[in-house]
């Protein structure tokens, strides 16, 4: 009975099974037969619909097209998404508006860089043919077109082409206004496609009248003046509602190469640059050939600034800088501030007579067109800085932002390292020997090797050999047995005593960077140094002392706010690194650069092909560092550290020094002159003259500290107007007697 129970419920489930294979195997034939019918019908369908010939060919060039253009879509929008963080603060356009007025040391207004904060250039008031006169040259169809003008690019394509050159740009304004907000000037593809895409997007969010007020307000027009409010008053001394059609076609023609036709650098290109704006204005229907034929025969003339001092250079600097402090929070909210700088302008006006003078009278001889320096007391405040011979030329600032390898004068670095690691001391005796790591073997100038001899004529004579051989012992601690992987640790040492200096610059690591091989700034190279001479603590280069804002309230001081010394290198350390540097003025290859009666350390620097020369080096009060070279990194003739930069240093650091309470180096006695001793110029090439002009009395420094807390005394005194004109009042007398006076009567109180 048992059995047949199992039997039957045996079959039962077999015949279910079988019921549900049937059913699937039959459902599954059914969806193919309907399948298969639907794929005949749409067969039959398709073949309606085939294209032969030309018809095809397009129809696959479409496809082609649309899959080519969906791929390179996604590739610029993920392009572009770096560009959209910058949109990503709701506060993205008052990040923008920071304006600065700065004053020098003394409180004399020497520039302004930011937007101009007022009313004065709305475009209500802006004359017509002027606003006529940026569209006519900038971009035609501003109100017709959505952020980018296609048939504007096409057309200045085609007018490039035929000119074989740049004679229309492509951009409209809305692209060149997301460029100044958002981006740099860098020439790549990638930053054209952010450019696109942030142009549209500011379409989307602005005005067509407001962007057009955000470009003229902000785009640079030279001479250091932001904003067409700036430049008219800049160039021409008037507001720009008072432009004549002529002074309006000069400005307009800025916006395209505000160095290259600034009316105060070159007048002739100027006014050439205008002719073609007023032919812009003609050809695009604005203004008729009568209309500017006036402005043809009289063009405009801008007002004489060839006198003027505005150290440029160092205003740019100054004015990242305070975009950095704003960054940080530490200017408030307010964007107009007025800045008190560290800017000696006498020595900034003498640090760029010398260097001019001097490629003037040696640039031939030498091949060499360009150089930068910079002078900073030992505690960073920035006194001068030389980015450039010409900034109408070139705004691009050679001191603060071209990274150059320092040969020689990047030694120093290796030297403080090893004494730092216990490698050596001052009173070391060091091998001058061949030194190889694997291939690559140093060799010296003189393609010799002068065996043992004193760590202070090593560096005095700049000895290459010895600063690998230290690179190597740094290392060996860890790496006992393998020269490269010892040599490997020792320059990252090295590496991280300068990321501890604070050096930003890349470092490629490679076996010759302990002779120079790694690129920094002058200022980096002066900001180095400048820890030798403070004892070894860090140094931050700095230009802002104090800043108020608009209401006249202090909102920071550097004494106050800025950051805290920070011990970087051993007392010790930094005392014998003066020492061994000190010999190099006084016995090695600096000698030009040494000060009569002034005790000075340095290091000259030459790179290979004499590529670059440098001299840095300080005082127990000022450091400077020096450098000459060609912006197309040809090399010079056979020009070495010693010859220019030292000369130039000397020539600065002599007029730097006049009037100043002289400080000791840190572990060196202050260098004692005989009765009459000459000054230290003999090593000068014949010919060489130049008369050190007498620098004109400057406060000391404790004056101008007491004369600023004085300042900040009396701002605190607000004066309280009391009665109406001719109203009879009574007022307390310092005497403490009341006093019956007619009104209203200003009294003081704090």
């Amino acid at each position: 009975m048992s059995e047949f129970r199992k039997s039957s419920l045996w079959e039962r489930f077999r015949r279910k099974a079988l019921d549900v294979d049937a059913r699937f195997g039959h459902s599954l034939y059914t969806f193919g037969q309907r399948l298969a019918d639907w794929y005949e019908r749409f067969s039959i369908s398709m073949d309606r619909l085939t294209l032969t010939g030309g018809r095809k060919l397009a129809v696959n060039l479409a496809g082609e097209a649309m899959t080519v253009g969906t791929a390179a879509s996604i590739v610029m929008l993920f392009l572009a998404i770096p560009a959209f963080k910058e949109t990503a603060d709701e506060n993205w356009l008052k990040k923008q508006d920071l304006a600065v007025v700065f004053l020098d040391r003394y409180g004399n207004e020497i520039g302004k860089r930011g937007i101009k904060h007022d009313d004065s250039a709305r475009l209500e008031d802006m004359p017509e043919y002027f606003l006529k006169a940026v569209l006519a040259t900038e971009d035609r169809r501003f109100y017709e077109h959505y952020g980018i003008d296609l048939i504007g690019t096409v057309r200045a394509i085609s007018v490039n082409t035929r000119a074989s050159g740049v004679v229309q740009g492509g951009s409209s304004i809305t692209q060149q206004l997301a460029k100044n907000l958002f981006l740099n000037n860098e020439r790549s593809i990638e930053r054209k496609i952010k450019e696109a895409f942030l142009a549209v997007w500011l379409e989307s969010r602005l005005t067509k009248r407001e962007i057009l007020k955000l470009y003229l307000d902000r785009a640079y027009m030279g001479g250091g003046a932001f904003g067409v409010t700036a430049a008219a008053e800049f160039y021409f001394g008037k507001p720009v509602k008072e432009l004549t059609l002529g002074e309006s076609a000069m400005l307009a023609g800025l916006f395209k190469a505000p160095t290259k036709y600034a009316p105060h650098v070159n007048l002739p290109a100027a006014r050439a640059r205008a002719n073609d704006v007023l032919a812009n204005m003609v050809e695009a229907g604005f203004l008729t050939e009568g209309q500017i034929l006036a402005a043809r025969r009289n063009p405009a003339a801008a007002v004489d600034r060839r006198r003027d001092t505005t150290a440029d250079y160092y205003l740019d600097w100054a004015f990242g800088e305070a975009k950095k402090l704003a960054d940080q929070g530490k200017l408030g909210d307010d964007r107009v501030i007025t800045i008190k700088t560290t800017l000696d302008t006498n020595l900034q006006r003498r640090s760029e007579s010398s260097l001019e003078m001097l490629i003037r009278q040696y640039g031939d001889q030498y091949d060499v067109e360009s150089g930068a320096l910079v002078v900073m007391d030992v505690d960073g405040a920035m006194r001068a800085m030389v980015g450039g011979r010409d900034y109408g030329a070139s705004q691009f600032n050679r001191a603060a932002d071209a990274q150059r390898a320092p040969g020689s004068s990047f030694k120093p670095f290796v030297y403080a390292a090893a004494l730092e690691a216990g490698k050596v001391n001052r009173n070391s005796t060091v091998v001058d020997r061949s030194t190889c790591i694997g291939n690559w073997c140093p060799q010296n100038y003189g393609r010799s090797f002068s065996g043992a001899q004193p760590v202070t004529v090593a560096m005095a004579k700049s000895i290459n050999t010895i600063p690998v051989q230290l690179s190597i012992s740094m290392g060996q601690d860890k790496h006992p047995n393998h020269v490269g992987r010892a040599a490997r640790e020792g320059r990252d040492q090295i590496v991280r005593l300068l990321r501890r200096m604070g050096v930003t610059s890349p470092m490629t690591d490679t076996p010759s960077m302990p002779i120079g091989s790694v690129e920094m700034t002058v200022v980096e190279m002066a900001q180095g140094y400048a820890v030798f001479p403070n004892n070894g603590r860090r140094v931050d280069p700095y230009a802002a002392l104090e800043a108020r804002n608009s209401r006249g309230e202090l909102i920071y001081r550097r004494d106050r706010d800025g950051p805290r010394p920070q011990q970087i290198l051993k007392e010790q350390t930094a005392q014998d690194m003066n020492f061994l540097m000190s010999k190099v003025p006084e016995e090695g290859t600096g000698r030009r650069a040494a000060l009569a009666g002034i005790r000075t350390a340095g290091k000259t620097g030459t790179t290979d092909a004499y590529r670059n020369a440098w001299y840095v080096g300080y005082s127990g009060n000022l450091v400077g560092a020096v450098w000459f070279g060609n912006d197309d990194y040809s090399p010079t003739n056979n020009m070495t550290g010693g010859s220019l930069p030292a000369m130039v240093w000397h020539e600065v650091m002599s007029y730097a020094h006049q009037g100043l309470e002289l400080k000791p180096i840190p572990g060196l006695p202050p260098l004692e002159a005989p009765p009459g001793a000459p000054v230290v110029a003999q090593s000068r090439p014949a010919g060489f003259e130049i008369v050190n002009p007498i620098r004109p009395s400057v406060l000391s420094k404790r004056s101008a500290e007491l004369l600023t807390v004085l300042d900040d005394q009396f701002r605190s005194f607000e004066p309280q107007r009391v009665g109406d004109r001719g109203q009879r009042v009574e007022v307390l007398a310092p005497s403490g007697e009341t006093v019956t006076a007619r009104g209203p009567i200003a009294i003081v109180r704090p």
